[in-house]
């Protein structure tokens, strides 16, 4: 499919990312910041070219309108359990669930190797842009246009959890130092995949429970994997 901003075959359409606008339902004054926030560094002409400072931009920008939504929205919990669900609304699963909800996929401006190898549909690459997309927002309509449309595709996820969610790796923890155990064992049993989106396996082994083992795009997001899985087989 054609990059951002470059010809398309959909009906002589010239500039794709204006029907990915609409979907977003916020008119751009510069929809260059739209075409950046979608071009992937490995179609970026130059190492300044890519979504990567609008991604940086934005993962601040959806913590700030996250925790002030949590802040409102709960107004009875401590600083803990704020902390607990704003980790869980701000990573790399929210982000990617809210820009697949989207569509984005379909606009990423991907060079060839990347897009040939699914990256239209690669969690990191989605939350990456979708981070991205939240900073054009903020910078061509100001904080409140941003903190808008992170209303509207956070607010249903706030209302998931009536509790604060547990960290994986904490709750086996627990689980294990509740019972006398020792602290879970976490062991990078492969690396692999190239360098921009490598694909760690991870195993957590506990003395007398069956080792559980993970994949993730980091060694964190593989280790709380391996953990949610032992917690699913560890004795109630």
């Amino acid at each position: 499919m054609p990059g951002a901003g470059m010809p398309s075959d959909r009906g002589g359409v010239e500039d794709p990312t204006a029907d990915f606008s609409g979907t977003l339902k916020y008119r751009f004054k510069d929809p260059s910041l739209l075409a950046r926030a979608l071009c992937h560094p490995s179609q970026a002409p130059g190492p300044l070219d890519s979504n990567q400072r609008l991604e940086f931009l934005g993962d601040r920008v959806l913590g700030l309108a996250v925790s002030e939504l949590l802040y409102t929205q709960f107004p009875n919990e401590n600083e803990g359990a704020l902390a607990r669900r704003l980790a869980s609304l701000v990573r790399r699963d929210a982000l990617a669930r809210v820009a697949a909800n989207l569509g984005l996929g379909d606009y990423l401006n991907l060079g060839r190797s990347e897009s040939e190898s699914g990256g239209q549909q690669n969690p990191a690459n989605l939350a990456d842009a979708m981070e991205a997309v939240i900073a054009a927002i903020y910078l061509d309509g100001g904080l409140e246009a941003a903190v808008q449309f992170i209303r509207a595709h956070w607010v249903s996820m706030v209302a998931e959890d009536r509790e604060p969610p547990r960290d994986a790796k904490t709750a086996l923890q627990e689980w294990s130092q509740a019972r006398g155990g020792p602290l879970p064992e976490y062991v990078v049993v492969s690396e692999d995949g190239p360098p921009h989106a490598p694909v760690f396996e991870v195993e957590v082994r506990l003395p007398d429970v069956r080792a559980c083992r993970a994949e993730g795009a980091s060694k964190r997001v593989a280790e709380q994997a391996a953990a949610g899985q032992m917690l699913e087989i560890l004795p109630r």
